[in-house]
């Protein structure tokens, strides 16, 4: 599984990329308005920073605006990925920047259906989105279980990039469903190191060895 790092906090990026725990990472507006800094300037830095894709999301709402967007976005640097969403016109902007031979990353998916169109659009990534589906008081991982298998059936090349993520148990399960990628926070990628017996065992070990009165160095 491929991890991308959900942020524009470059300090955050530079530090799980330094640990080799970043493939990759997605940007959106309100990431962007977080990190109080230009578009274009936050996005390049993040580009020189990782190797894999960067998603940097387009703003218009039409499919002309969304193409004129996204071919400006594409300059930053060549591992830019171009984010729409999951409308028709997003579509459309999909399969014009696809067939000019840009990575597209379809996102705000909500449904095994719209997965089928992103895929049929030429998507490189689409996202659903885990949390927001479970705070309707639906199946986030159902939703994931159902495009896998969906896109096992057509071999479809479009990866599943699962998005929302709101726990170390998100990040497990869509591994277990077999999700290509995931994108969480900093915050929920260095939460999966943590484990009570771990913080016990540990605790335990350093009692112990405090009693052997010993130094390694």
């Amino acid at each position: 599984m491929k991890f991308f790092v959900d942020t524009a906090d470059v300090a955050a990026i530079r530090e799980l990329n330094d640990l080799g725990m970043v493939d990759g990472v997605t940007t959106n507006p309100s990431l962007i308005l977080k990190s109080g800094r230009d578009i274009l300037e936050v996005t390049r830095e993040i580009c020189d920073i990782v190797e894999g894709p960067v998603s940097a999301e387009v703003v218009a709402s039409d499919a002309e605006g969304m193409i004129r967007e996204g071919k400006h976005l594409v300059t930053i640097a060549p591992n830019i990925t171009v984010k729409v969403p999951l409308t028709w016109d997003g579509l459309k902007a999909c399969k014009a920047l696809s067939s000019d031979g840009h990575k597209v990353n379809v996102t705000l998916c909500f449904s095994p259906a719209q997965a089928i169109l992103a895929a049929k659009a030429g998507a490189t990534f689409v996202s659903p989105f885990i949390g927001r589906v479970d705070d309707i008081n639906l199946d986030g991982m159902e939703l994931i279980a159902q495009i896998r298998e969906i896109y096992d059936n057509y071999d479809f090349e479009t990866e599943i990039l699962a998005a929302s993520i709101r726990s170390v148990n998100h990040i497990t399960e869509a591994a277990r469903i077999g999700a290509d990628v995931i994108t969480a926070p900093p915050a929920v990628i260095k939460g999966m190191v943590k484990h009570v017996l771990t913080d016990r065992g540990l605790e335990q070990f350093e009692a112990d060895w405090a009693k052997t009165g010993q130094k390694i160095v």
